[in-house]
């Protein structure tokens, strides 16, 4: 079976999952990597929970089978079962890197206290933090060890956010991807304009307390 790094990089290459309504379960690759990936009819679950309890538990789902691992009722169940806590499902968008330097004029910084660096930093690793004149870039390694990009805009910010997508696609040397609510419209707007592309969905499972860093083999 292929690893969850070589599933996404095949997704991100455009080389989707098989669309036969599979469901694959993998182990976590780290403590915090614990969720549910979907694609066009094939879904990954990640957990360390038996397989088997999977499977069974999703056949009890009173659904269309291929939305039984977003259903709430196999979310709650697995929640249940892991001790864990939802985040929220997400859509997932991936961009290619380009090359040249960020036409914004971002200044890199150490550290800081924002919220949205303070989140970064529980879910990812190797995290980096730019900001802009009204706006923040945070990039880092996360699931899968997968590179990822998150970004926050003052008030209307007028391509603000379409800029700090983009320019975080020229500050990566592989596929950057972005976990994205669907009911925020501008940042959907602003990763699409950006050149991201739609590939799945995204829920996570958060551990209650703990550390949720990975180890080398995730970053």
């Amino acid at each position: 079976m292929e690893t969850l790094p070589e599933l996404l990089d095949a997704v991100a290459d455009d080389r989707f999952l098989p669309p036969d309504g599979t469901v694959t379960v993998l182990p976590q690759l780290c403590r915090r990597d614990a969720g549910v990936l979907a694609f066009t009819a094939h879904t990954l679950v990640l957990t360390d929970e038996d397989p088997a309890w999977v499977r069974a538990t999703l056949a009890a789902v009173d659904c269309d089978p291929l939305a039984a691992p977003m259903h709430p009722r196999f979310l709650t169940a697995l929640m249940d079962r892991t001790g864990r806590a939802a985040e929220t499902v997400d859509a997932l968008w991936v961009g290619t890197p380009l090359p040249g330097p960020p036409a914004l004029a971002l200044r890199e910084i150490a550290d800081t206290g924002h919220p949205r660096v303070v989140r970064a930093r529980r879910r990812r690793d190797s995290v980096r933090v730019w900001v802009a004149d009204g706006g923040l870039l945070v990039i880092g390694r996360g699931v899968g060890g997968r590179l990822e990009a998150a970004l926050e805009v003052e008030g209307e910010g007028a391509g603000l956010g379409r800029g700090l997508a983009l320019a975080a696609r020229q500050l990566s040397d592989g596929p950057v991807w972005a976990q994205v609510s669907p009911g925020n419209a501008r940042s959907v707007r602003a990763f699409l304009v950006a050149g991201y592309r739609p590939v799945g969905a995204e829920l996570l499972l958060s551990a209650r307390g703990g550390s949720t860093g990975c180890s080398g083999s995730c970053s």
